[in-house]
């Protein structure tokens, strides 16, 4: 490709990659944001609603299929056979959410979309790492969150918003045909990046193998078997002790955990596997099979640790010293997001052009340091605690501390965002990246457990305080990352 080529297609690259990523985040916004929400106008019970947490089980477990992304057929095919899928299904939930019996329909295509929704943000982020060279990757980076945040807005308030002035199969067909139109665009004008390796016929084959069949016939009878133990009385003190972390929960933390076994013995269990047809399971192999492998899982657990205990009691904080809802709402869904937004685009322009090796610490501190200002913040207001009659926290001041942590915090993702995409090798573009975003998931859902205890039990002063301290850890693993001027080789 001569350096006009690569030019003239690099100039063209931010239109699809704004589509592909709206297009990866208006699903989930559908299953994750607008479930709850149609569960609770249909009359669900509170239980139910709890229960719509396990539509994120396939976002958290989707690496254990991503290989197939990889092998079969091509990024491009994939993305266009989920996007019509996912136009399918939502043609499907609007025409079922009319019915007299909505709730068991809609249950069921929810759990579908899900799935489908997570195999399709699979082979977008396959296909970015496929179409983009290193660099570009860097530099589009913020476009990725800037246009998957636009769509968790869309759907989350656009849809939500649109059903309330009409009704929800209406609102569901607006969503198949918003989803409809970004899939008419990418069948006529997404770039053709990648030959295929495998054709699809071939995974079907291998799917209907006996020895496959019985595998998932003893993981389903696995699953039957603890979920009929789990309820007998008992199980009750046990119970209770897993009941500290949800199921999706305790499955990162023990796929996790495995991980660091089998980093171990990664190099010997490759040389196995490169003398049999196991592409699948040399995927996951080959990412555990790269130097200083425990570094870079510990590294990529831990970097979000303190983001995700200041964001999880950000809100109840700033609601206690007197910032109302409305308040908030326009401080951070506005102000806020723009600021990560912007954040996210100048890291990606500027890691682009001078390197993720110079840019990391500046980013991931200013990610990480705005946390004290938060503890300053409740240093100052630790008196309305005791006293409401004091007064109320200065909105002025408020909106700064936000706008300004989330810019902080988009230039913190874009350093993370890029350093992962480098530990992915390109074989295995699209399993790689699932297992790394997914390894990302343990902090924040821990952080989530543990943050309102911690909140409860030291005050908002030491808790954010706490929260800075958190971030530490990773920090100090930087100076041994692998792969901060250069990426894996293939």
């Amino acid at each position: 490709m001569t350096t006009a080529d690569h030019s003239s297609r690099t100039r063209t690259i931010p239109w699809w990659v704004v589509t592909t990523y709206f297009a990866e985040g208006f699903p989930y916004s559908v299953v994750r944001q607008i479930s709850t929400v149609f569960f609770k106008d249909a009359g669900a019970s509170l239980q139910a609603i709890g229960l719509t947490s396990l539509y994120g089980l396939p976002w958290t477990i989707k690496f254990l299929w991503a290989p197939l992304v990889d092998t079969f057929a091509t990024k491009r095919r994939w993305l266009l056979a989920a996007e019509a899928t996912l136009v399918g299904l939502l043609v499907l939930l609007a025409a079922a959410t009319g019915l007299p019996s909505a709730l068991p329909a809609a249950a069921v295509v929810f759990f579908v979309l899900a799935i489908v929704s997570a195999t399709h943000d699979i082979a977008i982020d396959g296909y970015y790492l496929e179409a983009l060279d290193r660099t570009d990757q860097a530099r589009y980076v913020g476009f990725q969150a800037m246009s998957y945040r636009l769509a968790l807005i869309a759907g989350g308030g656009g849809v939500i918003a649109f059903s309330g002035l009409t009704s929800w199969p209406a609102a569901f067909g607006l969503a198949a045909g918003i989803l409809g139109t970004l899939f008419t665009i990418h069948v006529l004008f997404l770039p053709v990046q990648e030959r295929t390796r495998r054709p699809a016929i071939d995974m079907f084959r291998r799917l209907a193998r006996l020895r496959t069949l019985t595998v998932l016939l003893g993981v389903a009878a696995l699953t039957a078997l603890i979920l009929d133990l789990s309820s007998r009385a008992w199980f009750e003190p046990v119970r209770r002790i897993l009941g500290i972390l949800s199921f999706p929960e305790w499955l990162v933390l023990i796929l996790l955990l495995s991980m660091f076994v089998l980093a171990f013995r990664a190099p010997a269990l490759k040389r196995k596997l490169y003398a049999s047809d196991s592409t699948y399971a040399l995927a996951f192999i080959d990412y555990l099979d790269q130097p200083r492998v425990g570094l870079i899982l510990t590294f990529i657990a831990l970097y979000r640790t303190g983001e995700s205990f200041l964001l999880n009691m950000a809100y109840p904080f700033l609601r206690d010293i007197g910032v109302s809802r409305t308040a908030y709402g326009i401080a951070y869904g506005t102000f806020g997001i723009s600021a990560s937004i912007i954040g996210g685009l100048l890291g990606g322009a500027l890691i682009a052009r001078y390197g993720l090796k110079r840019c990391i610490w500046p980013f991931v501190l200013s990610q990480n340091l705005l946390n004290l200002l938060y503890m300053l913040m409740a240093i100052k207001y630790h008196a309305i605690f005791k006293h409401p009659e004091l007064g109320h926290a200065d909105i002025r001041l408020v909106g700064g501390l936000i706008v300004v942590e989330a810019f902080g915090s988009g230039l913190g993702t874009a350093a993370f965002m890029v350093f992962i995409m480098r530990t992915a090798r390109p074989a295995f573009k699209a399993a790689h990246m699932a297992i790394a975003t997914g390894i990302a998931t343990v902090s924040s859902t821990l952080a989530g457990v543990l943050s309102g205890f911690l909140a409860a039990a030291l005050g908002f002063e030491i808790y954010f305080g706490l929260t800075f301290l958190a971030t530490i850890p990773a920090m100090a693993l930087i100076p041994w990352l692998p792969y901060l001027d250069r990426a894996r080789e293939s």
